[in-house]
């Protein structure tokens, strides 16, 4: 009887328990999953490979930087910024002081603010910043074959139009940097001769890069070639004192399976040939006196968020530069080899379709002439 009672009073409890809860409002969902996390994979993913790899991938990535998912790692981190010298592309730790985030916010110390199809969200660029004050680290699992090259700037058989100012070799595996020296990091010219650089090559901001820094190296037009070591009396090796798998047998990563080879890979340099008019004359006859003048595009007053008081800086700030004009969404200031539709011309020409004043503002149109250099300037690559 006791033993009845119990079970009953045991039921009727949880049908009281039943009939509240059915009273009560659903729970509320899970909130909504992170876009994606302060994590090197996650930030290749999310960020580099869709909105990047357009012009940051390839034999000759624009300004040296490839960001495809082989190679952005050891290209970033702890490697100095082609464009602005003493600065670090990834500075582990101090997110302010890297290149990456100063061209993510914008406009950085050359060109526009990146990508050049518009910018991240600020949520998505914080979380590249939580990223590298965190260290910067790859997340990635770390291969246990011999140790081999991934990547590799400039690329196997590039042709770059101007000298490098660095070669950087990334590895799957961290390297012992006492390894990485001039005997085995070679840079030689198509006669075999070693070029000397004034630092000697060595470990990058990780141990899993190297660096043979070009600074002051005047680099001929020419095919050079880059060894680095994995046979012989001096090699580089991992920290467990494995030789570099470094043959290049088709394209990078290298290596045949075994410890023990050396990569051999050449880049060519060929210096185009200016035609015609120049951007120094085209600065000295029109810009300085004419469009960097006070209150217009000064250093000092930059109107349009454009500064062209000197040579070098009407380049960085004007070939392949979006218009900071928000009416005029989607042009370019100056896209070289086609003048017809860079819109410096069209401002210089009053084109239809174009906001605002024909330039420059408030002074004479420029004559055909000086229109026609700038230009046979663009059509000619609008170089330097």
């Amino acid at each position: 009887m006791a033993s009845s009672l119990v079970a009953c009073n045991i039921g009727s409890y949880d049908d009281a328990v039943d009939r509240y809860n059915s009273n009560l409002p659903p729970p509320p969902p899970p909130p909504p999953p992170a876009g994606f996390g302060p994590n090197f994979s996650e930030i290749q993913a999310s960020v580099f490979t869709p909105s990047c790899t357009g012009c940051h991938s390839g034999a000759a990535p624009s300004a040296g930087l490839n960001l495809d998912a082989a190679n952005s790692y050891t290209m970033l981190v702890g490697i100095a910024s082609t464009q602005d010298a003493g600065t670090q592309r990834v500075d582990p730790g101090n997110p302010n002081a890297s290149y990456l985030i100063q061209k993510l916010e914008g406009p950085g110390a050359a060109g526009g603010q990146m990508p050049p199809t518009g910018p991240l969200p600020q949520a998505d660029i914080d979380v590249i910043r939580q990223w590298i004050m965190d260290g910067a680290i790859d997340d990635r699992v770390q291969a246990s074959n011999p140790i081999r090259v991934i990547s590799l700037s400039p690329m196997p058989g590039a042709n770059l139009n101007a000298a490098p100012v660095q070669i950087v070799a990334g590895f799957d595996r961290d390297l012992d940097a006492s390894t990485v020296n001039a005997t085995t990091f070679i840079l030689e010219n198509s006669s075999g001769v070693p070029v000397a650089a004034a630092v000697p090559p060595a470990i990058g901001g990780t141990l899993r890069s190297a660096i043979f820094d070009l600074t002051g190296v005047a680099l001929a037009d020419d095919t050079y070639t880059v060894r680095l070591l994995g046979t012989g009396a001096s090699v580089i090796m991992d920290l467990d004192a494995n030789a570099l798998d470094g043959e290049l047998i088709a394209n990078l990563p290298s290596g045949d399976g075994t410890a023990g080879g050396d990569l051999v890979a050449q880049f060519t340099i060929t210096t185009p040939v200016v035609i015609g008019p120049t951007l120094d004359q085209i600065q000295a006859v029109v810009f300085s006196p004419t469009c960097a003048t006070a209150g217009c595009h000064s250093a000092g007053t930059m109107a349009g968020g454009l500064n062209l008081s000197d040579a070098d800086t009407s380049l960085a700030q004007l070939v392949g530069v979006p218009s900071s004009n928000p009416a005029q969404a989607g042009e370019i200031r100056v896209i070289a080899f086609d003048p017809d539709n860079s819109y410096l011309i069209k401002k210089l020409e009053n084109a239809a379709g174009i906001s605002g004043q024909q330039m420059p503002f408030g002074g004479t149109p420029l004559s055909a002439t000086d229109v026609g250099h700038i230009r046979q300037w663009i059509t000619d690559g609008a170089l330097r």
